[in-house]
Order: structure tokens, then sequence, then C-alpha cells
């Protein structure tokens, strides 16, 4: 294991509140995009129509994923907390200015465009600085429980989000809804101002971003855990960013279970995500961290056919709680796994590759998602998705390093650690 240096109070991160600073910060930042994401779209189909949502939200997915890498380099170049909050900044500014645009005059897709591209570039640095920035706050022993409280966070966000949108959006249109999210996106940033992160003594050696990129990337290549496990990651979230929500639609359009039925199945995998979220957070310990993660892929690979065979809405609700619960807890591992191996100075450059895996596929395969079930059913793509898993679980365990990987229990981090 890697030592990092942190700054640490010995409690349980649950208690840390240093810890709670980052993730209230954290909270109100994925809120925020969950709010700022509505609010575009609502503004673009006022605007343009239906038709022009697809091109404003491509506008903001788009530099996001194409920069995400970069964003890595800056954050490793000028440390994470410094990047993190000068993002933030920015990205409030923006959208606080796109609400005083959309107030004065009625807005136009063009409009709508360039805020969407300027905040897609905006994040593509803010996302992997504030993700790089547990293991400077907490200790190795600590970050599965960070992982579990940072899904708990990402889970809350998007019950809360679209709810506060909803209602902002009724009350003070799309303006208010912008204002809504560029207020979140400021509590974010004065929260992170109040994170305090152990000095580093490294010194950056001053390259191009260009090289610095290529360091990050040799680095993952020729580490003995962290080229299979961005793999296994990779092919683990392939279907669970997106494309399986996409899947559901169609499953239960195809199955005659309405969109209520639709609603059921999903609302059920947000719980069990959250379960095992809540699970890993109180939890002192992960025994055998790797095979328990490899274990839960396969679990994942089943539920995923079945789920694509499952005979009634009954049956898909419990086997979409139990993908959840398997999928969540193989996030949460994964994502400790990687922070505890990964260097400090390549701590954003990983970052950024593994949101890359886990965010930017997932928008290739949203086409491959209705073709396949246009030809062949809804069941046939949730056997891909099986498949899917089955490769990374096979993956997993075939490399011993991530077989064997542990997870230390609370309490057992050496002094060099502390």
């Amino acid at each position: 294991m890697t030592a990092h240096p942190v700054a640490t109070s010995g409690r349980p991160a649950y208690r840390d509140v240093n810890v709670l600073r980052w993730l209230t910060a954290y909270t109100a930042s994925v809120t925020g995009d969950v709010v700022y994401f509505l609010a575009l779209s609502w503004a673009a189909t006022r605007a343009g129509g239906p038709s022009q949502v697809g091109l404003v939200v491509a506008a903001g997915a788009l530099p996001r994923a194409v920069l995400m890498l970069a964003g890595g380099v800056v954050a490793d170049r000028f440390g994470p907390r410094r990047v993190a909050v000068a993002s933030d900044a920015v990205r409030c500014v923006v959208i606080l200015a796109a609400a005083a645009a959309v107030m004065a005059a009625s807005p136009s897709v063009w409009l709508l465009v360039a805020v969407a591209l300027t905040f897609g570039v905006v994040d593509a640095v803010f996302m992997p600085a504030v993700g790089a920035l547990p293991p400077r706050i907490t200790e190795a022993a600590q970050l599965a429980r960070v992982q579990g409280m940072r899904a708990l966070s990402i889970r809350l966000s998007n019950a809360v989000g679209p709810l506060l949108a909803g209602a902002v959006l009724v009350l003070g249109g799309a303006a208010g809804a912008f204002t809504a999210a560029g207020a979140l996106f400021a509590l974010s940033l004065v929260t992170l101002l109040g994170v305090r992160i152990a000095s580093s003594t490294e010194v950056s050696q001053r390259v191009s971003a260009w090289r610095e990129l290529g360091d990050g990337l040799r680095y993952v290549r020729r580490h003995r855990m962290l080229a299979p496990l961005v793999t296994v990651i990779g092919l683990g979230e392939m279907c669970f960013s997106g494309p399986v929500a996409t899947g559901l639609v169609l499953l239960a359009d195809e199955r005659g279970w309405g969109a209520s039925g639709m609603g059921w199945i999903a609302s059920a995998f947000s719980i069990g995500a959250a379960a095992s979220a809540l699970l890993l957070t109180v939890s002192t310990r992960i025994p055998r961290a790797g095979s328990a993660m490899c274990g839960a892929l396969l679990v994942t690979a089943v539920g995923a056919v079945a789920l694509g065979h499952a005979p009634s809405l009954p049956v898909a609700v419990a086997l979409g709680a139990l993908i959840g619960l398997t999928s969540g807890f193989t996030t949460t591992v994964t994502g400790a796994l990687v922070q505890t191996e990964t260097e400090p100075r390549y701590l954003g450059r990983v970052t950024a590759l593994t949101t890359l895996c886990t965010l930017g596929l997932a928008p290739v395969l949203f086409p491959a998602v209705g073709i396949t079930v246009a030809l062949w059913g809804a069941d046939v793509f949730f056997v891909g998705c099986g498949a899917i898993c089955l490769l990374a679980a096979a993956l997993g365990l075939s490399v011993p390093v991530i077989r064997r990987a542990e997870l230390r229990p609370s309490g057992s981090g050496s002094p060099a650690d502390r």
C-alpha cells in the first residue's frame, strides 16, 4: 500500500469534521449539477424545442469527456484543493451569469450551447480535483468509509436535486433554477475553503502538460494493480453509468409495466446502492476486499441477466435492488483501492482516468442500447450487460494482486499514514 501525506484526526471518517466539510461541498456540488442539468434541458426545450435539447446537452458532455484527462494534469500540477476551489468559483460565476442572462431576455439555443460548453470545460477540471482530495484529508484505513459516504452523497443528491429543480422551475422558471444551482455551487465553494489538507513536500517538475499526461498514463499502465483495476472499473461501470437506465425504460415499455414500473425498478436500484454505501460507511473492515469485489461483480452479472428475463414486475424490482446493492459495493471498494494504491503526485490524473471510465464511456453506448433492444429485445441487452460484468469479474479473479487485495481496517494505519 502507498503511504499518503494526510491530515487526520484519528476519528472515523463519518465523525471527522474535515471529511464532513469535504462531503458537504461534494454533496452541494452534485446537487447543483443535477439542478443545472435540468434547468439547461428545460431552457433548451423552451428555446428551441425537444430537437435542440440533445445539441445543448452534447455541447456540455463532449468537452468534459475530451478534457477530463487534461483536468487531472491540472489538479496534479497545481494541487487538488487549489484547483477544486478555483474551478468551483468559475462554475458558480458562469451559472449565475447564465441566470442573469436568462432573466434579462429569452435565451437563444446558442447562448445555452455557450453556457454548456463553458461549464463542461470547467467541470472537466473540477471533477478530478475534488475526487482526488480524500487521500489528502484522511488516512488510508478510512478511504473505504469515505467512498461509502461519497456514494450516499450521490444518492441523496440524485433524489433531492430533481425535486428542488422542479420546485424552482415552477416558481422562477429557468432563471430561478440557474440561480439555485449557482447558490449550491457557492455553498460548495465556501465549504471547500474550510477543508484542510496536509502540506506536500513533493517538488513538482515543470514539464509540458502533454508529458505530464503521458507520465500519468504510463504510471497506470506499469502499475501492477492499477492497470488491471482501471480496466475492471471501466468494464464494471460501462453499463451502470447510464445505459442501464435507458434499458430499464425500454424493458418496462416492452413488458407493459409502464412508467410507474420503470420507476419502481429504478428506485429499488437506488435503495440497494444506498444500502451498500451505508454498510461500507459504518463498517470497520472489508475482509478480502479484492475477492469480495469480484464476487459482487459475479452477482451483478447474474442479476443483470435475470432482470432481462424477469417474469413479473415484483421480481424485476427485487432484482433491481440486488443489482444496486452489488454494483454499489463494487464501485465503493474499487474507488478505495485506487486511492489507496495511487501515489499522491498522480492522484489527479488517476482520478480523471477512472472518472472517464465511469462517466465518459457511457454516452458512447447509448445508441447501442436502442439498436440492441429494437433488433433483439431488452432481454438481449441485459444479457450483454451481464456478459460485460462477468468479463470484469473474471479479469479481477485472474489477477492475483487484485484477488488478494485488502483494505486496512480502521486504526491499523502505519505511522507513515498518520
